[in-house]
């Protein structure tokens, strides 16, 4: 305790030496030299202070300086400046519980006027902000008035507007059914799938304006794909699912909705199918050539998307320039992904054709086909010749020589026609892409009657 003791005392003495050599013995010596200056020269000041000359420049130092304080003051006294404040928040008070307001701007603009310093303290102090009272209002349109709480009385203050039309609604209530809208799929791997979508409810209650309720075509939850974390195959879960309510045009409409969010069980699948290529030549070869082969350096590839999707498509189709084809070419092609498909294994093949010699050759009486008759009516050919036709079948005469009756298929096209007498012409379509199909008799005559 001792020690503790003595060091306080040696800590305030130091302190009180350092004031004394830096401070207080300083300004003693400049007033003790002050003073003998005075002492030795007194006669000599009182001479100086004595003279007209001294008093008048001493009068004019002195009244300049005054001037220039009372200046200052007047000008701060005179001078107004003006500021504004811009996109102040406006409050209001009413029942939020029973009714609606429409018309009541989210902020409006303040100017500040009066002297610099007090609109610094008056942006620097708290207010109360811009409010309006609407309590005890009735539903219907009023002329209200906006205040603006500000502790500095010493400034003026307007506010832009300061009174607004405001309409009341009463508030309603109505159960929407609840669906969903999925956000930035895009951005989703191409190789997953959302399969669905099971959200925690099924309905909401929306509430506003009568007439505003009428125009909610739809609620939807909006599942964001980029608020997936590395998704992959399965069941992700998403907290506080956003709500939207539309009209008829797709338009965000402004109604209260409960609960203002919903928890989404989002399904991520990889669907795929394995499909062969199927090449498609397009145009005339050169005149007397035919196609004698077709290779691709892929026959089958993967694609990816929705298993209704997927189950629609038997092959992918690798279509082929030929037009003026006179010899052998290798064609690079990228692969056209059909609609519905996200993905594809492959992007590019290559299509090796070989040409021959254009040979030709008929296959006789092969019967005729309908297609797309209307099920309440029944097809006759009118004699038997309008059952039955020639086809001629162009192409490579190895390819040619080994084709079958069965692999041609004359038909015509009955949509649309009623019961009746008809002239309709005759089609033919064949299984080998490299070969061409022409009927030698390109209409027949046949008779629709009703069931």
């Amino acid at each position: 305790m001792k020690k503790i003791t003595k060091s306080i005392k040696n800590l305030f003495r130091h302190i009180g030496l350092f004031f004394d050599k830096w401070l207080i013995t300083p300004i003693t010596k400049i007033i003790l030299r002050i003073s003998e200056f005075f002492k030795a020269n007194s006669k000599n000041v009182e001479r100086f202070l004595g003279k007209k000359q001294t008093l008048i420049v001493i009068s004019l130092l002195l009244a300049f300086g005054i001037f220039l304080i009372l200046d200052g003051e007047s000008n701060t006294l005179i001078d107004q400046y003006a500021e504004i404040l811009y996109n102040q928040p406006v409050t209001a008070t009413y029942n939020e519980e029973a009714y609606v307001i429409e018309g009541l701007p989210k902020s409006v603009d303040i100017t500040l006027v009066g002297q610099k310093r007090h609109i610094f303290l008056a942006k620097q102090s708290p207010s109360g902000g811009v409010t309006v009272d609407l309590t005890g209002l009735k539903p219907g349109t009023h002329k209200v008035t906006l205040k603006y709480s500000q502790r500095l009385k010493s400034l003026d203050y307007r506010l832009d507007p300061s009174e607004i039309n405001v309409t009341i609604y009463e508030k309603v209530s109505q159960t929407k059914a609840l669906t969903t809208d999925i956000l930035h799929k895009d951005s989703l791997d191409t190789k997953l799938n959302i399969e669905n979508v099971e959200l925690d409810r099924s309905e909401v209650i929306v509430k506003g304006a009568a007439y505003k309720l009428e125009q909610v075509a739809s609620v939807k939850a909006l599942i964001d794909v980029d608020n997936l974390a590395n998704p992959t195959a399965g069941d992700v879960t998403l907290d506080n699912v956003a709500l939207k309510a539309y009209d008829t045009d797709g338009k965000v409409m402004n109604v209260e909705i409960v609960p203002k969010t919903v928890k989404a069980k989002v399904t991520i699948t990889s669907p795929s199918k394995e499909v062969p290529l199927k090449i498609v030549p397009n145009g005339e070869l050169a005149f007397g050539k035919s196609i004698k082969s077709m290779s691709s350096s892929i026959n089958n590839v993967t694609i990816y998307g929705s298993e209704e999707v997927l189950s629609s498509i038997d092959s992918i189709p690798v279509e082929i320039n030929v037009d003026g084809l006179n010899q052998d070419k290798d064609f690079t092609v990228t692969l056209q992904k059909p609609t519905g498909v996200t993905e594809i294994s492959q992007k590019t093949v290559t299509v090796k054709v070989t040409v021959d010699n254009l040979a030709s050759k008929e296959f006789a009486g092969i019967h005729i086909a309908t297609e797309n008759l209307n099920e309440k009516y029944k097809v006759q050919a009118v004699t038997e010749a309008d059952s039955m036709v020639t086809v001629v079948v162009k192409g490579s005469k190895d390819i040619i020589d080994g084709l079958e009756n069965s692999s041609i298929h004359p038909y015509i096209d009955l949509k649309g026609f009623e019961p009746g007498t008809h002239e309709v012409e005759v089609k033919v379509s064949g299984d080998d892409v490299r070969l061409s199909y022409s009927s030698k008799t390109k209409k027949v005559k046949v008779t629709i009657t009703e069931k």
